[in-house]
């Protein structure tokens, strides 16, 4: 196996960088999928169940996701949810699921590719190659998010205002780079809250008013530039104004 892989900065904690993330509990399917992705030179992770991979996943970066459907603890329908809610990783789904239904729902929370069990190893490795060519193009093209004064890297998930660099937590960043993908659009409390803190949240929504004045104190007051804006009754939104104005 490949072991070799290269450290990056992401959000300000070191991560592991590798090619794929494997979340599949057959040990059989595993072992072959091993022995492959090694001769082809990929470096990846393996994920048993559901649980296992959501902690890979938010620890490390990877540049595809091969997801089976039928997973414990965390099927993965609900891992590709959570998945392209934070990234926009290739997702291929694996699995013996063979009705159109699944594969209509899998495409629909957002995976790239479907294929199904028994597969043959050559088509799976071309699309394989033809996702990570996409996902390597678009990341070129879409790397960096720009408002105003405001640059977002959401390969790094380095934020910076007039170039000056913000350091913001896990949390803050998710938030922001969730108002930032929906600029213009007024997003009620309960869409953020299950964008970026999930549907499972179980706490006081008004997390939500806390982490908005953290990064209000981080990016608009600063710089005077009136970016996150509430919307009185109905939550939160991004706009580009120059003056302060509750």
């Amino acid at each position: 196996m490949k072991n070799t892989v290269s450290d990056i900065v992401h959000g300000g904690i070191e991560m592991d960088s590798k090619d794929i993330l494997i979340v599949e509990d057959d040990r059989a399917i595993v072992r072959i999928l091993e022995l492959e992705f090694s001769y082809e030179g990929y470096t990846f992770d393996i994920a048993e169940d559901g649980k296992e991979a959501v902690a890979l996943f938010e620890k490390n970066s990877y540049d595809l996701v091969l997801l089976d459907l039928m997973l414990p603890y965390i099927s993965g329908m609900e891992l590709c949810r959570r998945f392209r809610r934070k990234s926009n990783v290739p997702i291929i789904m694996l699995t013996a699921k063979r009705d159109l239904s699944n594969r209509v729902i899998g495409l629909d929370m957002g995976a790239d590719d479907y294929i199904t069990k028994p597969f043959e190893m050559i088509e799976l490795l071309a699309r394989i190659r033809s996702a990570l060519r996409r996902f390597k193009i678009n990341n070129a093209d879409f790397a960096k998010i720009e408002i105003k004064d405001l640059s977002i890297n959401i390969l790094t998930r380095q934020v910076s205002m007039k170039g000056e660099p913000i350091e913001l937590t896990k949390k803050e960043y998710e938030l922001l780079e969730y108002l930032v993908n929906n600029k213009g659009i007024v997003l009620t409390r309960e869409q953020i809250i299950n964008n970026v803190w999930g549907y499972n949240f179980v706490g006081d929504t008004n997390i939500l008013d806390v982490y908005i004045k953290y990064l209000r104190n981080k990016l608009d007051y600063p710089f005077n530039i009136k970016l996150i804006q509430t919307v009185r009754g109905v939550g939160y939104t991004i706009k580009e104004s120059k003056h302060e104005d509750n």
